[in-house]
């Protein structure tokens, strides 16, 4: 996931008592606002169920995959193009195998190089993890009796590998269907229909989300309600498609599709699943240091958060940081940045300056209220840093910090 070159603004709020409050909405894609979908969603089409997409949107899978293809096609004196791969996001497995071998003039049948990498991609599919704020949107939902399917362009047997490694997933969702088990895969609205119909709900109360360009037309020809969660934000305007734009599931609000309130902020905050990562400090820059070629930080984590950080010292600091993309000469680099915007609460960014440092994060504040101006919305404001410091000194996190930060 990238930052978008092109305008695009999504909608943010610290609790629901301030989305309510509010009158003014937010726009949260290059066409599409929260008053248009939350139109939508009232006009006779209140969601009765959701249907989610798997890699990319619940799991990091394409995350710890990114560099296989690298890795394959090196073998072959090959070199990844990622302006083809970006736009392959989203096809089922046999489409893209054959695209891959004519693409690269591979020496080899698509079915020879599926029988290679295939191995290859089941490993790292057990190291994916779930994105920010997925298991908290599969909780509330179940709380609230609202049924939830899954439908991905892979094939069945993968879907269940992906699934069985998260734990509590395999009884949770409705219905799990793989692309094998209907007629076409996304594009085809078939995936979304047959969910849909195993649920026993009209398609047009169900609410689609999705990252890939592909899903969201899936969707939208299913004549399903669509919320799109970019895994390629260079791109982002063109899911303007979609009916609602959010960087992560942080930003999903349920009552816009008719759906209960999360009742989960706690002290202006969100508590999140720890997000750990190795970094280092230095001219007001958190840079992610990785032992691997993939990030330890999700793809969708982009905003405002806070936590805790641990080095070779017996002292253990409070820091509040803002994320968001840095596509600088169209790097995948991962950056934390800061003109202000990474700071140690409890003591001062100079104790923490020049070392390796390990960082925990384990709770969410706020997402930036516009792309048009990303450094002056990721600045951190005094507000944060007095939310984080009241929330890391409160029962509510003392779970959080007792954790070790040790990755």
């Amino acid at each position: 996931m990238r930052l978008c070159e092109s305008p695009i603004t999504i909608p943010f709020v610290t609790n629901h008592d301030a989305l309510i409050a509010s009158s003014t909405p937010f726009t949260i894609s290059t066409h599409t606002t929260t008053t248009t979908a939350a139109a939508a969603a009232m006009a006779g089409r209140r969601i009765s169920a959701v249907i989610f997409d798997l890699d990319g949107t619940l799991l990091n899978t394409e995350q710890v995959t990114k560099d296989l293809l690298k890795e394959f096609l090196v073998g072959y004196g090959k070199v990844v193009d990622m302006e083809k791969e970006n736009k392959r996001m989203g096809m089922i497995h046999h489409e893209s195998a054959i695209a891959i071998v004519k693409d690269y003039d591979l020496p080899i049948t698509p079915q020879q190089y599926s029988q290679s990498i295939m191995p290859m991609y089941h490993e790292r599919w057990l190291q994916a993890k779930p994105l920010p704020g997925v298991n908290r949107l599969m909780k509330h939902l179940q709380k609230q009796g609202i049924p939830f399917a899954l439908a991905s362009n892979s094939v069945k047997k993968n879907v269940l590998v992906k699934v069985s490694s998260q734990e509590g997933w395999g009884e949770s969702f409705s219905v799990i269907l793989g692309s094998d088990e209907v007629k076409s895969g996304k594009p085809s609205p078939d995936l979304f229909l047959e969910a849909a119909s195993r649920m026993g709900v009209d398609a047009s109360s169900c609410l689609v989300i999705e990252d890939s360009l592909v899903g969201i037309k899936a969707g939208k020809a299913a004549n399903m309600q669509v919320v799109a969660v970019p895994s390629i934000q260079t791109e982002s305007n063109e899911y303007s498609i979609a009916d609602y734009v959010i960087h992560s599931f942080l930003d999903f609000q349920p009552q816009i599709w008719g759906l209960p309130l999360f009742d989960d902020w706690v002290m202006k905050a969100l508590p999140i699943d720890p997000i750990r990562f190795k970094g280092s400090y230095k001219n007001g820059f958190l840079e992610e240091i990785s032992d691997n070629t993939a990030s330890d930080i999700p793809g969708q984590a982009w905003g405002v958060y806070f936590g805790w950080v641990d080095f070779d010292s017996p002292d253990r600091f409070k820091i509040v940081v803002s994320i968001r993309w840095d596509c600088t000469c169209g790097s995948f680099r991962r950056n934390i940045l800061s003109l202000q915007q990474a700071c140690v609460i409890n003591g001062s960014n100079e104790q923490i300056c020049d070392r390796q440092i390990e960082v925990a994060l384990v709770g969410y504040i706020r997402g930036f209220q516009t792309m048009q101006n990303p450094l002056t919305d990721a600045q951190i404001l005094d507000d944060d840093k007095s939310i984080a410091e009241a929330c890391l000194d409160s029962a509510a996190y003392s779970y959080h910090r007792c954790s070790p930060a040790k990755l």
